[in-house]
């Protein structure tokens, strides 16, 4: 029986996840946020295979450190400006999901001081790699 990719994520693999994770960039296109960074959260997942992430030896070399997740997205932020969510988005996911352990990636950004009539603006991204390897 062959499962559809999304359960095969669910069955076979690992999530691990950082949540609301809080940095200080410089995004966006209008005007008014070209002048000041401003705050931005991320929440990402990472989905990795329990044959590549279950630690025998208790050991952090065994699995994927969460310090790597952080890493990619404070290097990223640290290159200047961008304008778009999206790009930025694009960029992290391209980053994470091409660590050799990493199967998919949920990638979630939101600006929370944007508006000041909502809780935040924000762009999703979930890519996966081909589970048929």
């Amino acid at each position: 029986m062959t499962l559809d990719p999304l359960t095969h994520l669910a069955l076979y693999c690992r999530r691990i996840f950082l949540r609301n994770y809080v940095v200080v960039a410089q995004i966006g296109a209008h005007d008014f946020e070209k002048t000041q960074a401003q705050r931005v959260i991320f929440n990402v997942e990472l989905f990795v295979p329990y044959a590549q992430s279950t630690s025998t030896t208790d050991r952090l070399a065994e699995v994927v450190d969460y310090d790597f997740v952080r890493e990619v997205i404070a290097h990223r932020v640290q290159q200047g400006h961008v304008e778009l969510q999206e790009t930025l988005c694009d960029d992290l996911v391209s980053q994470l999901i091409a660590h050799p352990q990493v199967q998919a990636v949920r990638l979630s950004s939101c600006k929370p001081d944007v508006y000041p009539d909502c809780e935040g603006v924000g762009v999703e991204v979930f890519r996966m790699k081909d589970l048929s390897l």
